[in-house]
């Protein structure tokens, strides 16, 4: 089994509209203590061609896409492969005639990608699914990361990926993820969904698997979350990122959607 990597360095684009100022001022309880969105899901979640692509950006939004139907429909819907390769050429710019992992992807350009023009789902990848609105959250403040995850299903994150957690095939990445002193050279970006969370961390989905990144890894490692409207998650469970109603959330994507 190989695990492959991805993420490009974050960007700043001031268009992305910020969770901190969309509530500022406000006052807002705290978010439950913990939250499992994947609780029912399988144990095999499909590796999104992570294990031979760079595609960690694009394979990170269909495992949204698992958790989001999981939760709202009656059973969870897993897009095919090519689907996921399709996002990876159109929003990344994946060549499939050149070999290699392609050029992996940055988090920003593929959600901006999936706001305008969606990303290919049903039959033939032919129909498009398009997020509502997405929104920066700052990483340091754990409340609004875990008011994100309960709020929207996931967080969608990218993190600086130290050597410990990537050891060589055949061994497999260890279950939990926390900081520690040895190999903490840094090998690269990746981009995951968080589905759940309590006290101690938050429940990880990538490369198909689950696994749990402690606060204290978060804290060191991860540089960018994402809270993501999804059309069918807000009409089912009526929560949207910051609470804001979804003529709102449009109205904070018009910059982007006329860029």
């Amino acid at each position: 089994m190989s695990y492959q990597l991805g993420r490009l360095h974050r960007t700043y684009n001031p268009r992305i509209p910020h969770m901190s100022a969309l509530l500022a001022g406000q006052s807002l309880p705290p978010p439950p203590p913990s939250v499992d969105w994947a609780e029912h899901m399988p144990d095999n979640l499909g590796m999104m061609l992570n294990d031979r692509l760079g595609d960690c950006t694009c394979a990170a939004y269909y495992h949204a896409q698992q958790v989001w139907t999981a939760n709202t429909l009656s059973a969870m819907q897993t897009q095919p492969d090519v689907d996921v390769e399709k996002l990876y050429v159109l929003a990344c710019g994946y060549n499939p005639r050149v070999p290699g992992e392609g050029p992996g992807g940055n988090e920003q350009h593929v959600l901006t990608y999936l706001l305008r023009r969606g990303a290919p789902f049903g039959p033939n990848g032919q129909q498009k699914h398009k997020i509502a609105a997405f929104v920066e959250v700052d990483p340091r403040n754990t409340d609004d990361v875990k008011r994100t995850i309960n709020d929207c299903g996931v967080a969608y994150i990218g993190f600086n990926v130290p050597q410990f957690i990537m050891p060589q095939p055949p061994a497999t990445p260890p279950r939990t993820w926390d900081v520690q002193d040895t190999d903490t050279n840094i090998i690269g970006g990746h981009a995951v969904v968080l589905a759940g969370y309590d006290a101690s961390g938050a429940r990880v989905i990538s490369w198909g698997e689950y696994f749990t990144m402690t606060w204290a890894f978060f804290a060191q490692y991860v540089d960018e979350v994402y809270a993501i409207a999804d059309p069918n998650w807000v009409a089912v469970k009526g929560t949207t990122p910051g609470g804001l109603t979804l003529d709102e959330l449009e109205t904070q994507m018009q910059a982007l959607q006329g860029a």
